[in-house]
């Protein structure tokens, strides 16, 4: 028996979180010249929760999780938003920048690789190379725009390869728990457990360096606010839906390459809204991305016709 899903509109949502995701580093950027990271990410969190909060308390969406293994979802939340945020937060402010986009380069390597191995799911030798081909591109972009300068940041590699872990279960988890719960609690629940791990830290922080009375004072002003509005309501309640909405339709090895269509998104809104050069090279390095999604999709969907057809 032969059963075909609509696999256009999973890749569509994984395009639009990349997209949203993308432009989520410029809003973050302008933010942090006015709070601090786990402030930051606080407040998103925070803010983000409180909107799905309150179109489930005015009936536009429904969330039921009575009776459903919660559990499992706290553990997804540990790895995402938990462990992956504070893993490239703090990565990024120990390493330098090439160093930083090299190793979250990996990401897409570690959904491929933990998708192989606790999902059972097949790569053939041209998804390999269309994996491959992403990643490479992902480097050439990151290497011309810091340069390879490799330092003895070894508390900074480390938390960096703890934030690539983090979203290669994440991957595997979301699938999983995509069998109990829809995108929307899936969400639901990311949102409220960031919501509580970054502000306990982040207060923690603010207690620690004794600026508790100040906590919430980026909150006055306006730019700040929108910063929080799209990071919150576009970048973490829609483009998390997103995610958990094309996890649960597609192979988790078949999404890998589509993350890495956030590099583009970010360069590009770099050259357009900060001025950031852009060459011939860069041109290169999102070609190869751009043909590795195409081509992880089209050949992982032959595979899957195949198999399908002589079942």
């Amino acid at each position: 028996m032969t059963s075909k899903s609509p696999s256009g509109l999973p890749i569509a949502a994984g395009i639009g979180m990349s997209v949203i995701w993308g432009f989520s580093f410029l809003f973050t950027k302008e933010t942090l010249d006015h709070t601090f990271p786990l402030q930051l990410l606080g407040f998103r969190f925070a803010a983000a929760a409180l909107v799905l909060t309150l179109l489930k308390a005015t009936g536009l969406i429904k969330i039921n999780l009575k009776g459903k293994p919660i559990s499992s979802l706290l553990l997804l939340a540990l790895f995402q938003p938990g462990l992956y945020f504070i893993g490239e937060t703090w990565g990024v402010k120990w390493t330098s920048a090439s160093e930083a986009g090299m190793v979250i380069a990996l990401v897409p390597v570690a959904i491929a690789t933990m998708a192989a191995i606790f999902l059972k799911e097949k790569l053939n030798a041209k998804q390999v190379l269309s994996i491959g081909a992403s990643v490479v591109g992902v480097m050439i972009i990151v290497s011309v725009q810091g340069g390879l300068q490799f330092g003895e940041h070894l508390w900074g590699i480390l938390a960096l390869l703890v934030a690539v872990l983090a979203a290669g279960a994440y991957s595997i988890l979301s699938r999983h728990s995509s069998r109990s719960f829809n995108s929307l609690e899936i969400t639901f629940v990311m949102m409220w457990a960031g919501t509580v791990i970054f502000n306990v830290l982040g207060i923690g922080q603010s207690v620690i360096q004794g600026e508790l009375i100040s906590y919430l004072k980026p909150l006055q002003l306006t730019g700040v606010l929108w910063a929080i509005f799209y990071l919150s309501a576009i970048s973490s309640v829609l483009a998390f839906f997103l995610s958990n909405y094309m996890f649960s339709a597609l192979p988790v090895s078949q999404t890998a390459p589509i993350f890495n269509l956030i590099t583009v998104v970010a360069v590009f809104s770099g050259v357009f809204f900060r001025g950031e050069q852009f060459g011939w090279i860069h041109a290169i390095g999102i070609s190869l991305i751009i043909l590795g999604v195409w081509g992880t999709n089209i050949f992982g969907k032959t595979t899957a016709t195949s198999l399908a057809e002589s079942a």
